[in-house]
């Protein structure tokens, strides 16, 4: 493609509402433009890379036997009211009437369109396992939509969905796509970990998020560092190796506590250790009033508080629902004296306290030398708490450490949700009626092009690994005035093509420094100058990502080439 006559508008400058590098630099080297609030077009540069990535994924899913199909991104809205969703989805979904006043929605996600077209076509265990899948644009209305195409109201997205008859069958589907996916990211050259999450609005059990390591990243991610355990700090397991103090237990006494609410507040005060605290707080589980509370030092995870109520709604009480429930105004809750109707669960930690100090339910004062049993009862124990960096790794390998990561990718085990509300079921070899067994499997397709710019780039632009390049090389024509330099220019671009390189021709006429300029932040792989030496049949390579120059002979360049490009491939 010749630069003249391709749609390349870069930028010089930085735009202003770009927070992050890949939406910088993806605006600056003209791939995307914005057409609304968390709507992007897609220019020929970006839409190139979305096809190379497209490519990928096509051909590993191929691969393990997925077959591809595309469902409309109108949903009728009975579809939803049938799973349950529409009214539990939340406003993040879109919603829209046709002129007959039928309700629709925006395709945020196919699990029930999927489900209906395989509940209408498959009827036996004979056309079962299948699995299916589509890119298609989805729509989800962001709050707050950031960081050009990491958060987008309406993006591009790979979504996969398994049929089977057993559950050893979807582990099967569950492991082959895992597989499919480790191959998909690696060949994007991606730096990732497939850790462990929560499944949230999809529903289902045992599921991966697929996340990119970047420190833009708006999850974190636990992991080991003697080990392979990765999981979201959401669901991150806690194996805490707690040991109760062998002191005498004291004598519980009420202390005067003027304006001290937080932990923080109490250690400075009393020159305590935040582990001597017992954090109490108030949460509103399925309407209904629990106490949780963990050590000073660690943070209440409502998630496992929700996995512990089976998976319930869980939200935090209001200041007004503490008094009512509590009689006491928040900062100066305890467990001890709870009213009637309040449960009282608390993490695993709490158990191991010795002389410790919560609140006494009453404004301005604790209670000192509290222990568990004696002082107050707790219906449950369990793993409540968030999991900290240096916690022992859950897996009895090596401590904790986090890292910030963005998800590119995520799988579900999603076992009968869907198919049992949709009414999926097929025959089995006895003729009797079963329900099917589901996996769901997404990726991000325009996230991952946005995650490979937020790790491959350097000051000067992007760095693209080959694999998802847009052209593998930019051919520049340094002085396009100079004959005998455009004459070489055009030459090798058209050997370069009838070769099978992929070839961004340069052939404008414009200064070097420009040329040089755009080229680095466009950032492809390799970049041949045509300048002051081509009358003597030698050209200028330049690697991208290592910045190395050489001079080659021009009936050395696809030799050069070829070696040059299997050495970042590999």
């Amino acid at each position: 493609m010749k630069q003249s006559l391709y749609m390349l508008p870069t930028l010089r400058d930085v735009p202003a509402d770009a927070e992050i590098s890949s939406h910088q630099l993806m605006l600056r080297a003209g791939m995307i433009r914005q057409t609304a609030s968390g709507i992007y077009s897609y220019l020929p540069l970006g839409k190139r890379v979305l096809k190379k990535v497209e490519e990928i994924i096509r051909e590993e899913m191929d691969n393990s036997s997925a077959q591809e199909v595309l469902m409309p991104a109108i949903q009728p809205a009975e579809l939803w009211e049938e799973s349950g969703r529409l009214a539990d989805y939340g406003p993040e979904l879109m919603r829209l009437k046709d002129r007959h006043e039928r309700d629709f929605v925006l395709g945020a996600t196919h699990e029930e369109v999927i489900t209906s077209l395989v509940r209408d076509d498959i009827k036996s265990y004979k056309k079962l396992p299948v699995n299916l899948y589509q890119i298609q644009t989805k729509y989800r209305d962001e709050r707050r939509p950031r960081f050009g195409v990491l958060r987008s109201r309406e993006f591009i997205m790979k979504d996969a969905y398994s049929f089977d008859t057993s559950q050893e069958g979807l582990d099967e589907s569950y492991q082959n796509m895992y597989n499919a996916y480790e191959r998909i990211f690696s060949r994007c050259g991606l730096n990732y970990r497939a850790v462990e999450a929560d499944s949230g609005a999809i529903g289902g059990t045992d599921t991966h998020e697929f996340m990119v390591l970047s420190e833009v990243g708006e999850d974190t991610i636990a992991y080991s560092d003697s080990s392979d355990f990765a999981a979201n700090i959401e669901i991150a397991p806690v194996k805490g190796n707690y040991e109760k103090s062998g002191e005498a237990l004291e004598t519980l006494e009420k202390i005067e506590t003027p304006n001290m609410k937080s932990i923080e507040e109490l250690v400075s005060s009393l020159n305590v250790d935040a582990k001597q605290l017992i954090k109490s707080i108030l949460f509103i589980v399925n309407e209904e009033p629990v106490l949780v509370l963990v050590r000073g030092d660690h943070e209440i995870n409502d998630i496992k508080v929700s996995n512990l109520f089976d998976k319930a709604t869980v939200e935090l009480a209001t200041a007004e629902e503490t008094q009512n429930y509590m009689k006491c105004k928040v900062g100066y809750v305890g467990p001890i004296h709870v009213p009637d109707g309040v449960k009282v669960v608390a993490d695993e930690a709490v158990e191991y306290v010795v002389n410790g100090i919560c609140g006494a339910n009453e404004v301005d004062f604790h209670y000192k030398n509290v222990n568990v049993e004696r002082d107050f009862n707790v219906e449950q124990f369990a793993d409540l708490r968030f999991i900290k960096e240096g916690d022992p790794s859950p897996c009895g390998n090596g401590t904790i450490q986090f890292a910030k990561g963005v998800e590119v990718g995520h799988v579900f085990k999603l076992g009968t949700k869907y198919s049992e509300a949709l009414g999926a079921t097929y025959l089995d070899e006895n003729g009797k009626s079963q329900t099917m067994i589901m996996g769901c499997y997404g990726i991000g397709v325009s996230r991952t092009v946005a995650a490979v710019v937020e790790q491959c780039h350097d000051e000067n632009g992007i760095v693209w690994p080959p694999s998802v390049a847009p052209f593998a090389i930019h051919l520049i024509a340094i002085n396009v005035k100079n004959e005998e330099q455009k004459q070489l220019s055009d030459s090798l671009y058209d050997e370069l093509k009838s070769n099978g390189f992929s070839v961004l021709y340069d052939d404008r006429n414009e200064r070097a420094g420009v040329k040089f300029k755009d080229s680095d932040l466009v950032g492809l792989p390799i970049r041949i100058g045509v300048g002051k030496r081509a009358s003597e049949g030698i050209v200028e390579v330049k690697i991208r990502k290592t910045g190395e120059m050489l001079e080659v002979e021009v009936d050395k360049l696809l030799t050069t080439l070829k070696e040059e490009l299997q050495k970042l491939e590999n």
